[in-house]
Formats: C-alpha cells, structure tokens, sequence
C-alpha cells in the first residue's frame, strides 16, 4: 500500500476545515460580506421567508340577547278562527253550493255566539266598575237623568254667560227686510233679560228691530268683520276690541248657551285662534 506524504494530509485535513467554516458563515452572515460573491445593494430574501400575517380585528361584543316574550296560546288560537272563516268565505263566494256555504255560516255563527259571551262579560265588568261604564261617562243615555244633566249643564252655562257680562256684549247684525232677523230677534231680547249680558243691534241697512229701539246703523264694522249673512251674533270685549264670532242664522236659547260657553272658554280658544278678530270699538 503506497502511502501519501505527510503534507499531503494536513492540506487536505486543512482545506476541509475551510470549507467547513466557510458553509457556516454562507448561513449565518449577510450577503454583502461575501466578497466572492460580488457587491448587491438588495437582495430578495430567501423564498421560505413569509411575511408576517397582519392582526386580525378585535371582534366587536356582542349584545346579549333578549328574552323571548312568551306569546299567550289565544292569540294562535284567534288567527287561525280568523283565517279559516275568511277562507271558508272566499270559497264559498267563488263555489257557492249548499255544503261550501253552510260550511261557511256554521263557522259565523261560532264566532257570533263568540262575540256575544265578549260583550256579556264586558258588560257586568262595566256594571262593576263605575269609571269603565259608558252610561256614566259624558251625556247620559237614560231619560230622567238626561233631564238632570241638560238642567245642570244648562245652568252652569248660564251662570258663565252672566260672568261674561260683567265686561262683554253681544253684537247682532241685522237688516230689517230680514224675515229670519225677525225671527230671531225676540229670542234674542229674552236671552238678554234672562242670562244678564247685553244685545247691541247693529242694522246694515239702517231700518229698525222690534225690541230693539236704540239699535245702531252699521258704521263699517259688519264690513270689517265680513259679515255676509244675517242674523248674525258675536261675542265681543269693548275693553279689549276682541270680538269673536257665535254662529249666523236663527238659534235657540240653548244654542246660544252652548256656543257662548264653549267660545268663552280657554278649551274653545284654543281651537280655533284665528276666528278671534281685534277691532277698536267705538
């Protein structure tokens, strides 16, 4: 066996190592310290580098659910009467034999006879509970107390006619070829001697009033007041000039009350502002 030199082996065992040393700096030093590699500015990286993931939004709270409320039984029950009844009367409307109507009227009746337990029980809850109770509530329908609630309402009204009069009058405009003015003026006279406020008679046309002897000629406030039809009564305030309409045509004592009241009233006004005129009286 022939044997190498001895300095043969140690440049072999030396170039080893070199190369050795060498692949360690290839993976751990940057590529601009290979000179034998030549000078880059910028070099992609290796192809298994990824970059990183961006961070996924934080995920907004959710609220928590509401409760389900639960549904009362009878409600189910009503719509599915509602609907058979309307289906069962839409067929018979389009195939009216014997078997589709009867169908049909049996059912009716059903929630007929249905309605009718509804208003009986509806009834003796209201005979129970005053404050429910229609007949108890605005205008009575019996006819003796009907009687008592026109007399209570017809003197309270006029108790808040005679108030008015302390400082308001009303106005009747008139002409005296007018067969309704006529007619109306006695109700008129009556009405001033029974409830305490004054009638001032303002004729258009000049003629005179029976019942009426100091009645004035229209100075131009029926034109100002566009007064178009009579008999014509408003309600006026000298003090302020306020002067607001109460009604055109023949009315009665108790129509006169009425409409007098509510006018009158803070309710009234409120309703209709703009039928109020501000004229200066004379």
């Amino acid at each position: 066996m022939r044997r190498r030199p001895l300095h043969h082996l140690v440049l072999t065992l030396g170039l080893s190592a070199l190369l050795t040393v060498s692949s360690a700096q290839d993976s751990a030093s940057p590529y601009w310290r290979d000179a034998w590699r030549g000078w880059h500015f910028y070099e992609d990286p290796a192809a298994d580098e990824k970059p990183a993931a961006p961070l996924a939004p934080l995920a907004s709270p959710q609220p928590p659910a509401k409760p389900k409320t639960a549904r009362a039984p009878e409600l189910d029950e009503f719509e599915r009467l509602q609907k058979t009844l309307e289906e069962y009367r839409n067929v018979a409307i389009i195939r009216p034999t014997e078997a589709n109507v009867r169908r049909y009227m049996e059912l009716e009746a059903k929630v007929v006879n249905q309605a009718s337990n509804f208003a009986d029980v509806a009834r003796r809850v209201a005979w129970s509970t005053p404050e429910l109770d229609p007949t108890l509530q605005g205008r009575p329908v019996n006819a003796k107390a009907l009687e008592v609630f026109e007399e209570t309402q017809r003197t309270d009204r006029s108790r808040t006619v005679a108030q008015l009069g302390k400082d308001h009058v009303l106005f009747f405009f008139y002409r005296s070829d007018c067969p309704y003015c006529h007619a109306f003026a006695p109700v008129l006279e009556a009405f001033q001697g029974r409830h305490g406020i004054q009638v001032v008679a303002i004729s258009i046309d000049g003629g005179p009033m029976p019942g009426f002897p100091s009645a004035r000629r229209d100075n131009g406030i029926a034109t100002a007041l566009q007064v178009s039809q009579v008999p014509a009564v408003f309600l006026a305030q000298p003090f302020t000039g306020q002067i607001t309409p109460i009604g055109f045509g023949v009315l009665s004592e108790s129509q006169l009350l009425e409409r007098i009241s509510i006018i009158s009233s803070p309710e009234g006004v409120a309703m209709l502002p703009s039928a109020t005129r501000q004229l200066a009286l004379p």
